[in-house]
């Protein structure tokens, strides 16, 4: 189910770059990519890494299946934005959503209470992260039924799916990732994900409701919000540098993307402060929240964790084949997913190129991998 979710998530944003590089219009070319692409590998994710960070059972086949119940909303949703698929269609997608989000939200809880011990403090943050996607599709059938409420709505819906449910998931995740991808150990990271919980969520709902105030009022609201967002963020890279050093994290490959993914959230909050105080549009932060922070994100993930997906158990020669394929060129690509957001943000189409080449490269080096066989004379193809 992971291999599977991972190689839609590929697809997906290959799609959504296709579609703007068409100049489609831009809810359904973003909802391609964090509707289609995103929410259902993160759904899979989480399902995957709680019971690890609980010390708890595998979850049965009816969970398990629920990302696909996310992936058919995910699907209908930008064709319906298309007007492709009827109106009503959006009032089920987000239904579904809600509904999946709940039932997984519920899940954790009740994990979370019956762990041995005291469970990883990042299940929480997937906790926080899911109600912010319950509260997001939840407004959606409100503003399809009071359009006056639509602008002020969509608004709130916005950042809640981005600096909430996708934000707060990977920022629950890069302090255990990272160091997992580096192979070595991080022993602050569960007191920084324990202690700053708090903080990035309050973030997150001044961000939101200071997005959709409006007014003066709420642009402050929302400046505290990324200034907070903008500490726990702050805060991992500082604790990167002390730990590992950013030579040793660029020089890893999947990590570079990691690393590249939270620079590029840390400049997409300053963006943000800057539009907070007038300075610059908002309109072009979505598509540059994709470039420089979902796609590095996912990939940089997607590069550790697809080969230990695809081939599990003892470190198999075919996984190491598709670890080294992805891991290759991931300092480049993370430079031109930094280097296509930042031109996105100043409402330049050109900044989608460089992006599209460093997707294109590694959905290439994932299809290399994918077909690469180890050779008959290696010690290690024999089954042990």
């Amino acid at each position: 189910m992971l291999v599977y979710l991972g190689i839609c998530a590929v697809l997906a944003f290959l799609a959504a770059l296709f579609a703007a590089l068409l100049a489609v219009p831009p809810a359904p070319t973003i909802h391609i990519a964090f509707a289609a692409g995103a929410m259902p590998l993160v759904f899979g994710a989480i399902i995957h890494f709680v019971p690890v960070l609980t010390r708890t059972a595998t979850p049965g086949r009816p969970l398990l299946l629920l990302p696909l119940l996310v992936q058919l909303a995910g699907i209908a949703t930008p064709l319906a934005l298309a007007g492709i698929l009827p109106g009503w269609s959006l009032h089920a997608a987000a239904s579904g959503v809600a509904l999946a989000a709940l039932l997984l939200l519920v899940w954790i809880t009740r994990r979370l209470r019956v762990t041995l011990g005291s469970p990883h403090p990042g299940a929480r943050w997937y906790g926080a992260a899911l109600l912010c996607l319950f509260f997001a599709v939840s407004l959606v059938p409100v503003w399809l039924a009071r359009p006056e409420l639509g602008a002020v709505l969509r608004l709130f819906h916005l950042h809640l799916n981005t600096v909430g449910f996708i934000g707060l998931a990977a920022l629950g995740t890069l302090p255990v990732l990272v160091p997992t991808v580096l192979g070595r150990p991080d022993p602050a990271a569960a007191a920084r994900l324990r202690r700053e919980l708090p903080i990035a969520a309050s973030g997150v709902v001044l961000v939101a409701a200071g997005a959709a105030g409006g007014n003066p009022v709420g642009a402050w609201l929302s400046l505290g919000g990324a200034a907070l967002l903008l500490w726990v963020v702050g805060n991992n890279l500082l604790a990167w540098r002390r730990t590992f050093g950013f030579a040793a994290i660029i020089n890893a490959g999947a990590a570079a993307s990691l690393l590249a993914a939270t620079t590029g959230l840390a400049l997409l909050l300053l963006l943000g402060m800057a539009h907070g105080l007038g300075l610059m549009s908002a309109r072009p932060a979505i598509a540059s929240f994709v470039a420089a922070f979902l796609l590095p994100l996912v990939t940089g993930a997607l590069s550790h964790l697809l080969p230990v997906w695809r081939h599990p158990g003892a470190n198999l020669p075919q996984r190491r084949i598709l670890h080294a394929r992805l891991a290759w060129g991931g300092r480049w690509r993370a430079v031109l997913f930094l280097a296509g957001g930042l031109w996105l943000a100043f409402d330049d189409a050109r900044g989608w190129l460089p992006v599209a080449i460093g997707m294109l490269l590694f959905a290439l080096q994932l299809l290399r991998g994918w077909v690469d066989r180890p050779e008959p004379s290696d010690d290690n193809s024999r089954p042990h």
